[in-house]
C-alpha cells in the first residue's frame, strides 16, 4: 500500500532512487578516463570482435568511463580492464550472465532480509518502542553495495557487457527483443550512477525518520468533542492519519451520526493541515480536544494547546534535503522528479500530469457530483470526495461488517490460514493456491498496513494489517485484501518468471492494479453476495470518482516537488505555506466548482507526501490499469488471467500492457464506461 512494495524491483531500493540516464557528453565531465584512451580501447575491441559489436562495445565502454573515477586506476587500468573483461563471444557472455543472476539474487535477498528485521519494531505492532529501534531501522545494508561493486570492478564488468538502453531506446527496440534480450536490458539499468554510501544512508535515515513520525500519527478519536462537549466516537478507537481518518469518514455515509462524525473528522484533518493541531493531543489518549474551537482539556480543565511545530513539513523537508545530496551524481536527471518518473516509473512526468488533468477535467465529473448529491440529498461537502455509497458495502453498517469480519477471523493468524482458500475462490487451484500462499506471512501492523516483498526465491512476502486492541475489523479485513494482492503480484513475479533481471513489475502502479482488483472482491470473499442489476455500472462509476479524487491528490504532490526544486533553500514553514497553496489551487481550478466551495486544502491530507515522496502517482495509473485488465478478463478464467499477465515481469510499461490487454495506459476505457453506467443508472 505504500513504498514498501518497491523492493520488490530487482534493483535494490537505494539503487533504484539514484540511477540516471546519461549521455556522452555528461559522461565526459565525470570520468577520469581520457578521450583518447576511450577510443582506442574501443577500436580495439571492434577490431578482435568484428564490426557487428560496434554500438553494444561502444555503449559499454563509454559507459563504463563514464563512472570511472581516479581511485579505479589510470587510463592504461581502464584499458586493460575493458580488453580483459569483455565478453565477444555468447557462451561466455552467457556464463557471465547466469552468475550475476544468482549472485545478484543472493546479495539483494539477503540484505532485504536483514533489512525488514531490523525494521520490525518500526513496522510491527510487538510492544513499545525504545530509541535505539529508530537507528538500527534506518541502517540501509544496501548502502554500501554500489561503492563495493565499483571498487572491487563488478559494477564495471556489468556496464562493460550489459550496457545501458535509454527508455526510447527500448521502446524503439523492444519488438525485435527476445525475453534473454530483455532480461540483458535490465542488467543494463543497474549501474548507471555512483552515489557514494554516506549519501545514501542519510537518505535512508530521513526517509526511516519521516516514516515513524507517520507510522505513531494516531487520532484518540474517542476523546474528540464537539461544542457541545459531545463525543461521537468509541472510547477505544485510535486512527492513523491519514489512512485510518479517511476510511472512518468513508464508512460513516451510514450509520447514526453519520455527517457528524465526517464534519468532526474533516475538521481534524484540515488542522493536521495546517499544523494547528495541538501537539498534546497526537497519540495521547489522556486528554480531550475540540478540533472546532482547537480547545485541549485534562480532567475537565483547559491545557495548553500549543501547536505541533511543522514537523510534519520538516518531515516532507528532510528527504528533499537528503535527495538533493544524490542530485549531484545524477547530471542527466539531476532531480527527483526526473529519475522518479522517467527511470523508476518509466512514464514521463508531464505525461502522467497530462493524464491526470485530462481526466479530472472531464464533464463527467459533474455529472457524477449531481448524482452523488441526489443520493445524499444534500449538497456536497469536501470530504466527499471520498463518497463510498456506489460500493456494495455502503448498503452495510459498520457494525454489521465488522461482525462478519470478527466472526470469521479471530486474529491475523486466522487470515492467514484462509489465504489459500481465498485463491481457491477465485479460480486457482488448490495446488497452485497452496504454493502461491506458502509464500506469504501475515503481520499485525504498527501502522495503516503495508506489503514488503521478497528478492529472491526461497524468501517470503510480507502482508501487514493493522490489528485495533479490540480485535481486527472490517477496515484491517479491507486493507489485508489489498496488501494480499500485492503478495500475490510479489509471489508470482518473483518466483514464475523465467530471469531473476526480469523479476517484478514495471513500476508500483502494476502491482497496485492488482492489490485493487484484489480489494474489490473483499465482500464477495467474505460471503456477501450483491444482486443489484446495476452492479458494475456502481462500481465503474466508483472507480472513476475514485480516480477523480487521488488525481488531485497527486497533483498537488508534483506541483509540491517542482516547488521545492524552485525553492531549494525553503524553511518548513515556506513548505508548509507551499503545500496548502498548491492544495487550494489545484482544488480551485477542478473541484471548486463541482464542490461549491472554495480555497479548500482537503487534497494535502494524505501522509504518503511526507514519507513516501512522489508515490501518490501510482495509485491512479494503478486505477487505470485495473479497470483495463479487469476489462479484458472480464469473461476468462481470473486466475489464469492474472498468472499470464504478472508473471510476465519488468517490461517497460508499454510492452507489459500491450501483453496484458493488447493496450497501452489510457483514460478512455474508463470514460466511456462511466458514460454508459450513468446512462443506465439514471434511467
Amino acid at each position: 500500500m505504500k513504498k514498501f512494495i518497491v523492493v520488490l524491483l530487482f534493483i535494490p531500493l537505494a539503487l533504484l532512487i539514484t540511477q540516471c540516464h546519461r549521455n556522452v557528453k555528461t559522461q565526459k565531465n565525470m570520468s577520469s578516463v581520457t578521450q583518447t584512451t576511450l577510443d582506442s580501447t574501443i577500436n580495439q575491441l571492434v577490431a578482435k570482435y568484428g564490426a557487428p559489436q560496434k554500438e553494444k562495445i561502444t555503449k559499454g565502454v563509454t559507459q563504463a568511463a563514464a563512472l570511472w573515477i581516479k581511485t579505479d586506476g589510470k587510463d592504461a587500468d581502464f584499458k586493460n580492464f575493458c580488453l580483459q573483461n569483455y565478453l565477444g563471444d555468447n557462451k561466455s557472455l552467457d556464463q557471465l550472465f547466469q552468475r550475476l543472476l544468482v549472485n545478484f539474487e543472493v546479495i539483494n535477498g539477503r540484505f532485504n532480509q536483514v533489512t525488514l528485521d531490523l525494521k520490525r519494531p518500526l513496522h510491527l505492532d510487538e510492544g513499545e518502542m525504545i530509541p535505539i529501534d529508530d537507528v538500527f531501522g534506518a541502517y540501509d545494508p544496501f548502502s554500501h553495495l554500489n561503492d563495493d561493486f565499483f571498487t572491487n570492478k563488478i559494477a564495471f564488468t556489468t556496464i562493460l557487457n550489459f550496457p545501458f538502453y535509454t527508455l526510447k531506446e527500448k521502446i524503439e527496440l523492444s519488438s525485435n527483443w527476445d525475453r534473454k534480450q530483455w532480461a540483458y536490458a535490465r542488467l543494463g539499468d543497474l549501474y548507471t550512477s555512483r552515489v557514494p554510501a554516506d549519501v545514501l544512508q542519510k537518505f535512508s535515515d530521513a526517509t526511516t525518520g519521516a516514516d515513524t513520525y507517520i507510522s505513531g500519527y494516531n487520532i484518540c478519536m474517542g476523546n474528540l468533542v464537539d461544542d457541545k462537549n459531545q463525543t461521537y466516537f468509541p472510547k477505544e478507537m485510535k486512527l492513523i492519519s491519514h489512512w485510518g481518518l479517511r476510511d472512518e469518514l468513508k464508512s460513516n455515509y451510514q450509520g447514526e451520526k453519520g455527517l457528524e462524525k465526517q464534519k468532526m473528522i474533516y475538521q481534524v484533518m484540515l488542522r493536521i493541515i495546517s499544523q494547528e493541531i495541538p501537539d498534546s493531543v497526537i497519540n495521547n489518549p489522556a486528554v480531550q480536544w475540540n478540533p472546532y474551537s482547537n480547545k485541549v482539556t485534562k480532567n475537565a480543565k483547559e491545557i495548553n494547546n500549543a501547536a505541533e511545530p511543522d514537523t510534519r513539513y520538516e518531515n516532507m523537508l528532510g528527504i528533499f534535503k537528503a535527495l538533493q545530496g544524490i542530485d549531484k551524481y545524477n547530471p542527466q536527471y539531476p532531480t527527483y522528479i526526473q529519475r522518479k518518473f522517467e527511470q523508476e516509473m518509466e512514464i514521463p512526468q508531464a505525461e502522467v500530469e497530462k493524464l491526470f488533468i485530462d481526466f479530472i477535467s472531464k464533464p463527467e465529473v459533474k455529472q457524477v457530483a449531481k448524482l452523488i448529491s441526489s443520493r445524499l440529498k444534500r449538497n456536497l461537502e469536501p470530504f466527499d470526495i471520498w463518497y463510498d455509497g456506489f460500493k456494495p458495502r455502503s448498503t452495510i453498517s459498520q457494525e454489521e461488517l465488522d461482525a462478519k469480519v470478527q466472526a470469521k477471523y479471530k486474529s491475523t493468524t486466522d487470515f492467514k490460514n484462509d489465504l489459500s482458500n481465498i485463491l481457491v475462490k477465485l479460480q486457482w487451484t488448490k495446488e497452485k493456491a497452496d504454493y502461491i500462499t506458502s509464500k506469504v506471512v501475515v503481520d499485525p501492523a504498527r501502522g495503516s498496513g503495508h506489503a514488503w516483498g521478497t528478492m529472491m526465491k526461497g524468501d517470503v512476502s510480507h502482508l501487514r494489517t493493522r490489528v485495533p486492541a479490540g480485535g481486527w475489523n472490517y477496515k484491517g479485513y479491507n486493507i489485508a485484501c489489498h496488501e494480499f494482492g500485492h503478495n500475490v503480484e510479489q509471489t508470482l513475479s518473483m518466483y514464475d518468471v523465467d530471469y531473476y533481471s526480469m523479476a517484478g513489475v514495471p513500476n508500483t502502479a502494476f502491482t497496485e492494479a492488482l492489490a485493487f482488483i484484489f480489494q474489490k472482491r473483499d465482500l464477495d470473499l467474505l460471503g456477501i453476495k450483491n444482486d443489484d442489476p446495476n452492479k458494475e455500472y456502481y462500481q465503474t462509476i466508483d472507480n472513476f470518482w475514485s480516480c477523480y479524487e487521488i488525481m488531485g491528490v497527486s497533483l498537488v504532490d508534483m506541483n509540491t516537488w517542482k516547488w521545492l526544486y524552485e525553492h531549494p533553500k525553503a524553511t518548513k514553514e515556506e513548505l508548509k505555506a507551499a503545500v496548502i497553496a498548491n492544495a487550494k489551487d489545484v482544488w480551485n481550478k477542478y473541484y471548486a466548482d463541482v464542490f461549491g466551495v472554495k480555497d479548500c486544502p482537503i487534497l494535502a491530507i494524505y501522509s504518503h507526501m511526507i514519507d513516501s515522496p512522489l508515490y501518490l502517482s501510482a495509485y491512479p495509473v494503478g486505477q487505470l490499469i485495473q479497470f483495463q485488465i479487469e476489462r479484458y478478463i472480464k469473461d476468462k478464467n481470473f486466475a489464469n488471467e492474472i498468472m499470464r499477465i504478472y508473471t510476465y515481469g519488468r517490461a517497460i510499461p508499454e510492452v507489459w500492457m500491450k501483453h496484458a490487454v493488447g493496450a497501452g495506459i489510457s483514460i478512455d476505457p474508463m470514460i466511456k464506461a462511466t458514460d454508459e453506467a450513468l446512462q443506465k443508472v439514471s434511467k
